[in-house]
């Protein structure tokens, strides 16, 4: 079903909300001559008050309209005769008005504003018990209505960022040649191998489930198992003397039914006499083959071990999707839920895997500024006044690219700023470190590059001073650390060293060895996360508020 539109007389189109006979509210107020245009249009809206008065003793309202197409409000006036007043103009309610589009009166600063002529619906509200009054409401105060704050300007606003970023990275990808690949979110292997990893398991409710069975219905005793075995040794003479004295098939058959009968029996007491109440062991351990897959299970931190896989097939390959880390954090830049981008090139190196993702947060930039300016103009508004001139300048800079070595060195010279975390090669960059590099010494972002091989992942390819490995990290302003990527290690002999080195078993990995094993190819990719780009764009101090439904210890609403 094709969008209905309508026209104005300059001859630009207005389009209607697809499976809708509503007008968006955003192509009427964010036009560039403000809707004036569309004066005299007939239009049907919806959306929630944001804010309502009643007018000339009663006899009218004006109600500021939001669909959640733009940051903008649509002015409408309703008659008392048209509807009553009280029940539209609490703030949170919901209408669906027709009316005609007017101008309004010289000197407020509306541009064109809704007469409604007729109320289709109306979503009530009790005023007295709405938890989002119309007063100024902190973030932190908003996350105890995860399921309300998408109505409020600054997590609609957020909402649509997010949206735009999402589709721009599709775009970005889809453009430059990559599959869209998606990955498990249950998984057997650790791809950090930090071991902050949620499990997944049955054998808790299965547990739960044998304990309720056995007050409800108690195991077999003994003497009741005996009692079932000499009935079966019972019913199993009387079939053997029925035949020896050759009797009638029917009256054997019967026999037989009644000896089945019986083995079933005590089969099913056996069966419930082995039960245990408890978590399955073995060796004084628990028994994981008892599990719903057998083994071990986890939910996923990264999907880029998987990615591979299709990587070393079809070359360009990315996964968009959540990921999961059981960190007792509560800082500003952690969740337990989090959405992480990470594509994977088939032959190519870090340079290479460098290009990909200057060019990558360059594109989402400037798709930024180019469909969600106007979101972007509220952010500098409310939280952020430099949050466009950020974008611009990434869009406009070269990154820097720097050693690992290299940013060492020009931490240790640091005189007028004393670190927290003392620096030294060898150590994982900090915060405070990252966000130093780019926000002083070269305001602008950096891509440090060859890490110390101990304080990175096995899979990154060891470089020939057999300390570094060929990684490398995006550091922007405002976040610290954006992406995160190396070349990976291709060689199968050392790749199996390295695992070994770090601690981990062979065998949840075998498989990912194997892409080592047959046909081999240098690679290389990164993953960015995804919440931290948000809160790069938006300004906004603290990661649980650029995600529609945060995750973090102690939360998990909904």
């Amino acid at each position: 079903m094709a969008a209905a539109t309508l026209t104005d007389n300059s001859g630009c189109r207005v389009q209607w909300a697809q499976f809708s006979r509503r007008v968006l509210i955003r192509t009427i107020v964010c036009r560039p001559d403000g809707g004036v245009g569309l004066a005299g249009q007939k239009v049907a809206v919806g959306g929630w008050v944001k804010t309502g008065r009643e007018q000339g003793k009663g006899t009218f309202a004006f109600l500021e309209l939001n669909d959640g197409s733009c940051p903008a409000n649509l002015q409408v006036i309703v008659d008392a005769s048209v509807a009553p007043l009280v029940q539209l103009v609490p703030t949170g309610t919901c209408v669906f008005v027709e009316g005609e589009l007017k101008k309004p009166p010289e000197g407020t600063k509306q541009n064109v504003e809704l007469r409604v002529e007729k109320v289709i619906d109306v979503g009530s509200v009790d005023p007295a018990k709405y938890p989002l009054p119309k007063t100024k409401l902190t973030l932190e105060f908003l996350r105890d209505f995860v399921h309300l704050r998408p109505r409020t300007n600054t997590i609609s606003a957020v909402a649509r960022i997010r949206n735009a970023l999402a589709y721009a990275t599709h775009t970005f990808f889809q453009k430059n040649g990559f599959l869209y690949v998606h990955t498990p979110i249950i998984t057997t292997s650790d791809c950090e191998g930090a071991g902050e990893m949620f499990q997944v398991t049955t054998l808790f409710s299965d547990a739960e489930k044998v304990e309720k069975e056995f007050k409800q219905n108690p195991p077999p005793s003994e003497a009741e198992i005996e009692a079932a075995k000499l009935l079966v040794k019972e019913k199993g003479e009387d079939v053997s003397q029925l035949k020896s004295a050759k009797a009638s098939k029917e009256v054997i058959t019967a026999s037989v039914g009644e000896l089945t009968k019986a083995k079933e029996s005590l089969a099913k007491l056996e069966e419930r006499s082995k039960l245990k109440p408890g978590l399955p062991q073995k060796d004084g351990k628990i028994d994981y083959s008892h599990d719903f897959f057998a083994r071990q299970a986890f939910l996923t931190v990264s999907g880029q071990l998987q990615v591979e896989g299709f990587a070393c097939a079809l070359s360009s390959v990315y996964t968009f999707g959540p990921t999961f880390r059981a960190e007792h954090s509560h800082t500003s830049r952690h969740l337990a839920e989090f959405w992480m981008v990470e594509p994977e090139i088939a032959f190519a190196d870090l340079e290479d895997d460098m290009n990909c993702a200057e060019a990558y947060v360059k594109f989402l930039c400037c798709w930024l500024l180019d469909n969600c300016l106007d979101d972007m103009q509220f952010m500098i508004k409310n939280f952020d006044k430099s949050a466009i001139d950020r974008l611009k300048m990434v869009l406009s800079t070269p990154f820097e690219r720097i050693s690992y070595t290299e940013a060492v060195e020009l931490l240790e010279k640091v005189t007028e700023k004393k670190f927290e975390n003392k620096v030294e090669w060898g150590m994982d960059l900090a915060s405070e470190h990252e966000r130093y590099l780019t926000e002083v010494i070269f305001k602008k972002p950096v891509i440090v590059y060859n890490y110390p091989k101990g304080i990175k992942a096995f899979y990154m390819r060891l470089n020939d001073d057999m300390k570094t490995v060929a990684a490398m990290d995006v550091l922007v302003p405002k976040v610290g650390e954006l992406i995160g990527g190396s070349q990976r290690e291709e060689r199968y002999e050392v790749i199996e060293k390295r695992i070994l080195e770090t601690g981990l078993p062979l065998e949840p990995y075998d498989w990912y060895l194997d892409l080592r094993r047959y046909g081999t190819v240098k690679h290389s990719g990164f993953g960015l996360g995804f919440e931290r780009m948000v809160l790069f764009a938006t300004g906004i101090d603290n990661i649980r508020d650029v995600i529609p439904f945060p995750r973090y210890p102690g939360r998990a609403d909904l």
